[in-house]
């Protein structure tokens, strides 16, 4: 069996964001659960009722043709007939109740587990731009307080305008 470290950066290349969701495609799930794609398919198409649309679901063709020619490793679909499934974190999930052997709960394992360190990572990275903003927003106003400061000091080193004095003493008109 391969290590875990071997799968675990396996499985991060696999992982792609399409439509706003990290996902798998069905090919790539079908190899590093060591069976054909067409199996993992008719494993799902026996158990649609598992796989609701935000579980899984089919690319369109233009997603496919990005994905094509974002990847080279995905020749092979440029010219296909059929779009790839895509499958997220819980479709995977549910993918270990349809693929029954040891090996694909062991994937499914490695898997769940990569997404939660992705989220985790995503969520501290979420933090820091918080954070970040909430920094961004005092240096803003500490700014014009600066501002506002500098302004009352050169008000204060301008000459203040004195009257012109009266003359004192006897005045001979």
């Amino acid at each position: 069996m391969k290590s875990v470290m071997n799968i675990e950066e396996m499985v991060k290349q696999k992982i792609y964001l399409i439509r706003g969701q990290k996902v798998m495609l069905d090919r790539d799930l079908a190899e590093l659960y060591g069976v054909s794609t067409k199996v993992l398919n008719q494993a799902v198409k026996r158990n649609t009722g598992r796989f609701p649309a935000d579980f899984m679901f089919r690319l369109t063709n233009k997603e496919k043709d990005k994905l094509v020619t974002n990847c080279d490793r995905f020749k092979t679909l440029k010219h296909s007939t059929v779009t790839p499934s895509v499958f997220t974190e819980h479709g995977i999930l549910m993918l270990s109740s349809v693929l029954n052997s040891e090996h694909a709960i062991q994937i499914n394992i490695a898997i769940v587990r990569i997404f939660i360190k992705l989220r985790e990572i995503f969520f501290n990275h979420k933090k820091l731009a918080i954070k970040l903003n909430e920094l961004e927003r005092k240096v803003e106003d500490h700014d014009k307080e600066i501002e506002a400061i500098f302004d009352v000091i050169r008000e204060l080193m301008e000459p203040v305008p004195q009257k012109p004095k009266g003359k004192i003493g006897f005045c001979n008109d």
